[in-house]
């Protein structure tokens, strides 16, 4: 069995984490709920801002987000309009923007910050507000690449709005899909106008996580169209590849979640152990994380640079 990747020093402690943290959202059709998660000690603590897949919510992802809250960073989760916890009607009116929906989310939960700060149990005057990331996995990557400077493309060639924030220092995209156009299957073309999107705007410092057995009902291509923010993005200046990894790499949004169809501890341990040492790195250049990981992650998968 191949080995997780070990983090000398691992240096991980309890952490808090609050959940439904209420915020007002005007225009929405109800409040925002989030999970604000924290480790115990630490101040100038730096921020995730994590969006989920399409369905699921703010008690999603635990083995990541976890990890990430236990090695110094506090994580905020939103639970957008299309998680099954809300149960949208299917002829809700909101349901075609549900992907602008998620991006003004992220946007408000950084609007915010001070709120949450107060309502959260000992997180007050902890948090370092000038260094803040933005992750998300599959419909949340899309989400996330639009903070980091990705655009529609509109019916008529056009680009759509840029809905990038400067505030968002560096991102994290998991299984994020790629080009679209004629790489988009007939179903995706016309019940998914948002994924017809260009990443060449896309320039905030990123890393783009894909498994190599993703294939996906969206894409008339293989694998490899989950690359394409890399490949397409001067941002994206990092590309991990994980070997025998499908859509959930190995198990990220949830413990025995049964969505899961490539259960494996150690890819989510390598998933885990890249996007903070990514993380850490990215926002503390002294700290030399991501060179450690990439050079542990030996026979798990692959990471490239550009």
């Amino acid at each position: 069995m191949n080995k997780p990747i070990i983090i000398s020093g691992d240096g991980a402690v309890p952490v808090i984490s609050v959940s439904p943290v209420i915020l007002s959202a005007p225009g929405r059709g109800e409040d925002l709920q989030v999970r604000v998660s924290a480790p115990i000690t630490g101040n100038q603590l730096p921020i995730i801002v994590f969006a989920h897949g399409f369905g699921s919510s703010l008690d999603g992802y635990a083995p990541l987000v976890h990890f990430w809250a236990a090695r110094g960073f506090v994580v905020i989760q939103p639970t957008f309009l299309d998680s099954r916890t809300l149960g949208l009607s299917p002829d809700d009116p909101r349901k075609p923007l549900i992907w602008r929906f998620r991006v003004e989310d992220m946007k408000r939960i950084l609007d915010q910050l001070d709120f949450i700060e107060d309502a959260v149990p000992t997180l007050k005057g902890r948090l370092d507000q000038t260094r803040i990331a933005a992750a998300g996995h599959s419909f949340g990557a899309q989400t996330t690449g639009m903070l980091l400077g990705t655009r529609v493309i509109g019916p008529d060639g056009s680009l759509g709005e840029d809905m990038s924030d400067p505030r968002i220092k560096v991102g994290v995209l998991l299984c994020a899909g790629g080009r679209g156009g004629e790489d988009l299957t007939p179903f995706a073309a016309e019940h998914l106008p948002h994924l017809n999107q260009s990443y060449a705007e896309m320039t905030t410092p990123t890393l783009v996580v894909a498994g190599d057995k993703d294939y996906s009902p969206l894409t008339v291509r293989g694998p490899d169209w989950f690359t394409d923010a890399y490949t397409l993005s001067p941002g994206a200046r990092w590309l991990a590849t994980l070997f025998g990894a499908e859509h959930m790499l190995g198990g990220i949004s949830g413990y025995l979640v049964t969505e899961t169809t490539d259960e494996d501890p150690d890819r989510v341990a390598a998933v885990q152990q890249l996007t903070w040492a990514y993380l850490r790195s990215a926002l503390y250049p002294e700290d030399p994380a991501w060179p450690v990981a990439c050079t542990a992650l030996n026979s798990l998968g692959k990471v490239e640079g550009k």
